[in-house]
């Protein structure tokens, strides 16, 4: 014990402490509070976006979830002795702004400052998660966010089918899906939501069946309705983001308008034979679908699948793109595609990117919202204004 005390105290004087109220002060400045607890302790009271690594696993993990080494990092234990080792072990590490909160956790909870219980990752959660909290892009809070996310995906068909797998394999918590038709056979070449068995059955059904069988945690709402006028703001209220499986043009536009309405963003994909684009609409930030194409093409210009043929893996393809792009927008990681289409070439095997702008004809737009009426676009794919001031 003489041998620890004196070692402790040859660590402190390495090393920079402060109290509490300091740190508390440092991380409203935009230090990071690294908290060196084992979980146990952690799952009685953490405080708030504080960053978690056992002291244990420190010098393996840190460098992967804190790389700028000179950000102001406050390290907390719960007393405020194996936060004074950690923060010398950071020290060696190449960080040049560490510091040890004296007290640690115990003392920063005894003073009245904020903290809460976690929600914390199941047993279960941890294993099926596990090499999403091996990325310090997500770890457990990120885990936790999309657990708490929803996702709407409009059709359950060849784009839906991927990505709501791979959304469901996640663990976006929420996912609806609207649909109303049933399952047939020549939907099996590319639908891999469905299969044999459930040829004749609602689509929904069948996709809910799928998804709560590959993850539990996940709920699954359906809307067995066709998307319109009537039913399109309510569908889509509440939800984060909205992945766009629609075939139809008078559809695409209707989602458009609710989705600038209310300030949702959409992840558009299409198919075309062996082509397929994808590209991420948010109203709130960049433009938006009527920006890309203001008016319809004529219908014989715009054949559907049906009518033109679709090779199967390319829904699969832009479908797993639509997926990832709704959890970089969930999590806010990385580049989202807004402003940008990206198209895929199945037979060149080739990816290209073009800008896409806000177009300053279109008044369909997120600060016009309130001036926007929701109609069905059987026909009609103008702007639906009424003559109320935008806010």
């Amino acid at each position: 014990m003489t041998r620890f005390r004196e070692l402790l105290a040859a660590t402190k004087e390495e090393i920079a402490e402060i109290d509490p109220a300091v740190a508390e002060a440092s991380i409203g400045d935009g230090a990071i509070l690294l908290d060196v607890r084992e979980p146990d302790e952690v799952e009685q009271g953490a405080v708030p976006d504080s960053v978690h690594i056992v002291r244990g696993n420190l010098e393996a993990q840190i460098e992967a979830r804190i790389v700028d080494k000179d950000i102001n990092l406050v390290v907390m234990c719960a007393g405020g002795v194996r936060s004074a080792f950690a923060a010398k072990t950071l020290g060696q590490l190449g960080y040049t702004n560490v510091s040890s909160m004296v007290g640690g956790f115990n003392r920063w909870k005894d003073e009245g400052r904020p903290w809460e219980v976690p929600v914390l990752l199941s047993p279960d959660q941890r294993n099926r998660y596990s090499r999403h909290l091996l990325l310090p892009e997500i770890g457990d809070s990120g885990q936790q966010r999309l657990l708490q996310s929803k996702v709407l995906l409009l059709g359950a068909g060849g784009l839906g089918s991927p990505a709501a797998l791979y959304l469901a394999a996640a663990g976006v918590g929420t996912l609806g899906i609207v649909d109303m038709d049933v399952v047939d056979v020549s939907n099996l070449q590319r639908q891999v939501l469905h299969n044999m068995e459930r040829v004749g059955e609602r689509k929904v059904d069948s996709a809910a069946k799928t998804l709560q069988a590959l993850n539990p945690d996940v709920q699954i709402v359906t809307f067995d309705a066709r998307l319109d006028a009537s039913n399109v703001m309510e569908t889509l209220s509440g939800f984060d983001v909205v992945i766009d499986g629609a075939d139809n043009f008078p559809s695409r536009y209707l989602l458009n308008d609710a989705s600038v309405k209310l300030g949702v963003p959409v992840v558009h994909g299409s198919i075309f034979r062996f082509e397929g684009q994808v590209t991420v609409f948010d109203p709130r930030n960049g433009p938006t679908y009527r920006d890309l194409l203001p008016k319809p093409p004529p219908a014989e210009l715009a054949p559907s699948c049906a009518e033109a043929g679709v090779v199967g893996v390319l829904p699969g393809i832009i479908g797993s793109l639509q997926a990832l792009e709704a959890i970089k927008i969930l999590l806010d990681l990385g580049d989202s595609l807004s402003g940008r289409l990206l198209t895929f070439d199945a037979l060149e095997m080739a990816f290209r990117e073009y800008k896409l702008q806000v177009d300053p004809a279109n008044d369909v737009t997120y600060a016009n919202r309130h001036r926007i009426q929701i109609a069905d676009l059987e026909g009609l794919c103008q702007p639906n204004l009424t003559d109320a001031e935008a806010p």
